[in-house]
């Protein structure tokens, strides 16, 4: 492992809590190991070595983002999107491939949606002339997880979303069967009613959505009619 990371590897290992990762494997499905490290605890880690050994050269990041998502506990595909975020804008533009390998390796909701809503939607606005066709691209590439990106990556942009944009990409992706992705679009909706509501509003009247999008998209304003 990379000098810089060792001691982090020493901290994880230290910290690591077998019953606690069975659980937290579980609920994830299987799908990942885990040290067995709560949020908490894992936060705590995060500031102690950061403020202990610093940051790196951002020229080296991608070398760490890639040793560091080849782990197999969790926890370390979790400290390479914190490292990732703190370098973000002391690297150049190609970070965005970076940030494309860690969106489709080792994909799931834990890791993709904070990479959709913060990475990518940070990079995007430094870069906004790059938008159109890296998200052209990343929708017809018929990945679930870069086309949730498309979806998210305005999630907090509020009175800056390219709602036309938005509007787009859902529209192409509204009969999708995936679960994620009509998860997606009713959370990207839902968040920019808070926004725009009656715009929301007509454009969900409007629009056949599956159920469950429907459903997300109005959760926000139909609960706030009723308080």
């Amino acid at each position: 492992m990379h000098p810089y990371l060792q001691p982090l590897q020493n901290m994880l290992t230290q910290a690591a809590n077998p019953a606690d990762a069975a659980s937290m494997k579980k609920y994830m499905l299987n799908q990942f190991e885990y040290f067995g490290i709560r949020a908490p605890k894992q936060k705590e880690i995060k500031r102690v070595f950061f403020k202990t050994h610093g940051l790196p050269d951002p020229g080296e990041l991608p070398e760490m983002v890639k040793e560091l998502w080849n782990q197999p506990q969790r926890e370390y595909q979790y400290f390479a999107i914190d490292l990732c975020e703190k370098l973000l804008k002391k690297t150049d533009q190609e970070i965005i491939g970076l940030i494309e390998f860690m969106v489709v390796n080792k994909s799931w909701w834990d890791t993709v949606d904070w990479l959709a809503s913060h990475h990518t939607g940070s990079y995007f606005k430094t870069h906004p002339h790059l938008i159109c066709g890296i998200t052209s691209a990343w929708m017809e590439s018929g990945n679930i997880w870069l086309q949730r990106t498309c979806i998210l990556f305005q999630l907090k942009y509020k009175r800056n979303t390219d709602e036309d944009l938005l509007f787009e990409y859902i529209l192409r992706l509204k009969d999708n069967k995936e679960f994620f992705i009509r998860k997606a679009i009713g959370w990207a909706l839902r968040e920019y009613s808070k926004t725009a509501p009656h715009k929301v509003v007509n454009f969900v009247e409007n629009t056949a959505l599956s159920g469950l999008s429907h459903r997300e998209a109005l959760k926000w304003l139909n609960r706030n009619k009723t308080e």
